[in-house]
Formats: structure tokens, sequence, C-alpha cells
């Protein structure tokens, strides 16, 4: 009788814990695409291709929008994320870097 009744919610429990789990990597994804993109432009690469290299380390459906300025070169990446049947979670990531000196 007490196992029928605490199952349920360990299930609940374990269901919410992967849920926090794979946000939080879709979160370090977005993180770790925005500096990908971020550093390409500071070297230079065209807007296509650092958008290009910030969207393959990005989960999937990701958008990227890059901004280059007279110093730095700043790349933001967002996605709109679901876990399991729960509501979308917006997700955003933002990355600067210096822009190289050109040669």
């Amino acid at each position: 009788m007490e196992t029928a009744m605490v199952l349920p919610s360990l299930l609940l429990v374990l269901a919410l814990a992967l849920g926090a789990v794979a946000t939080a990597a879709a979160q370090l994804s977005c993180a770790d695409a925005a500096r990908v993109g971020a550093r390409a432009l500071a070297r230079g690469e065209s807007h296509e291709r650092a958008r290009a290299l910030a969207l393959s380390a990005a989960p999937e459906g990701a958008e990227a929008d890059l901004t280059v300025g007279a110093d730095t070169a700043e790349v933001t990446v967002r996605v709109e994320f679901r876990v399991g049947p729960g509501p979308t979670l917006p997700i955003q990531a933002e990355a600067t870097a210096p822009r190289e000196p050109e040669v």
C-alpha cells in the first residue's frame, strides 16, 4: 500500500529533475553557441559564416542575432525549449568578444 502511494510521487520528482537537467543543458548549449559566433565575428568571419557556426552549436530551432560594433562583436542565441509535454521555456544567451585588429 505504501509503495503504491509513494511511487507516483517519486516518478514526478524524477521527471522534474530530468526536465531541469535538460533545460540547463539547453542553456549551456546556447551560451557555447553565442561564444562560438562571437569569436568568429571577432576574427573577421562573415555574418553568414558566424551565424552558421553559432547555430551548429546551438539546440535545434535556435535563432542567432549578430552585431558588430567598432571594438566588439556580440551574438545573442535564443530558443524556445520544450521539456516533454510541458510549456515552452524561452532560453537566451549572449556573448561579446573584442574584435581583433585587421591585418
